[in-house]
């Protein structure tokens, strides 16, 4: 399992910035002396140039926020309220241990804010990274608890995918009869995450936060300089479309068999 789990994360390191741009680059010097290897390092230096850029993260963002529906406005008969895990900082001396990672925090901000408003039950998703001594879920439930006043109903502590979030969640939401539920995520992961709660038969009510592309009107010279944040932009939301078209590939492909 663990060699299964290594090189899915190196095929997905390898097609995701910086991995993509580096890969062509060290393809380029390995054969260097082929007449095509001067265009792969020069394609494969413009890829890495474009993925930092803030115009292009932006477009990629833009494109998944667009889908992931508008802020939420109604639970419309939603029983549960259900917080994905996104990340770990692990090990952090500040806190005597794991705590949650910046995507984490601003998924259990925004779900904590949720469950004061419409006094629902919480699902915290998420487990236990391998350089982690906690599931992330537990993480989320005790930094719900004492720092949000919000009480964790359940916890699913076994995955390591939002396909997995997605799974496992499904079973614990149907043994307690609920089958709709409001969804929290960052906006550029609420369509591929909405999509798999959906396939394990649970309705979604989609609830998303921290969008990144939204109410801007123009361009800022800084737009067309590189930047890390742009490149990890970027990573995300080829990483997300990566992931809906294997979706679309694996389930359309079943269907049609």
């Amino acid at each position: 399992m663990e060699t299964v789990w290594f090189l899915k994360s190196l095929l997905v390191a390898l097609l995701m910035p910086p991995g993509n741009g580096l890969l062509l680059l060290g393809l380029a010097g390995l054969f260097r002396r082929r007449r095509w290897a001067f265009g792969l390092a020069m394609f494969g230096a413009l890829l890495l140039l474009l993925q930092s850029l803030p115009l292009v993260s932006g477009a990629l963002m833009a494109s998944l926020e667009e889908r992931a529906g508008p802020a939420i406005q109604s639970v419309d008969g939603a029983g549960a309220i259900v917080v994905l895990s996104g990340g770990l900082s692990t090990d952090a001396p500040e806190y005597g241990g794991d705590t949650a990672g910046a995507r984490t925090l601003l998924r259990l901000r925004y779900g904590a804010l949720l469950a004061h408003r419409y006094d629902l039950p919480l699902l915290v998703a998420g487990g236990r990274p391998n350089n982690a001594t906690q599931t992330e879920a537990a993480v989320m439930a005790d930094i719900l608890a004492n720092e949000f006043a919000v009480q964790v109903r359940w916890q699913e502590t076994q995955s390591r995918t939002t396909a997995e979030n997605a799974a496992l969640s499904a079973e614990i939401l149907r043994a307690a009869g609920i089958r709709r539920v409001v969804l929290v995520t960052q906006a550029f992961h609420m369509p591929r995450a909405a999509r798999l709660f959906r396939d394990a038969g649970i309705e979604v009510v989609p609830a998303p936060t921290n969008f990144t592309s939204s109410g801007r009107s123009s361009f800022a010279p800084s737009d067309f300089l590189p930047q890390v944040s742009a490149m990890q932009n970027s990573y995300y939301a080829l990483h997300e479309w990566l992931g809906i078209a294997w979706l679309a590939f694996t389930v359309e492909g079943s269907a049609a068999r």
